[in-house]
């Protein structure tokens, strides 16, 4: 499980950076937030979970690099996309 961190939330610029890395894997990647499970490869599917500051959220992947790809996202979201100075 993994917490959003960024003050402003999953918008566009931090969708598309989830999808680009989950798109990098061969495993099939699932966002589980809010009550839903999405593919984390849809930019769509992404953008309208309307991930928060404080949202909880958990990846599942399933295929031969599955660990690699939950790991790479779950640094992707700890980092806060580069957006705390922004802010």
């Amino acid at each position: 499980m993994v917490v959003v961190q960024n003050k402003a939330g999953i918008h566009r610029r931090p969708a598309s950076a989830i999808v680009q890395t989950a798109s990098k894997y061969v495993s099939e990647i699932k966002i589980c937030a809010k009550g839903k499970t999405i593919d984390a490869k849809s930019y769509l599917f992404v953008v309208s979970l309307g991930l928060v500051k404080g949202t909880e959220l958990k990846f599942i992947a399933k295929g031969g690099d599955a660990y690699e790809a939950v790991k790479a996202l779950t640094d992707l979201i700890n980092s806060r996309f580069g957006e705390e100075d922004m802010y």
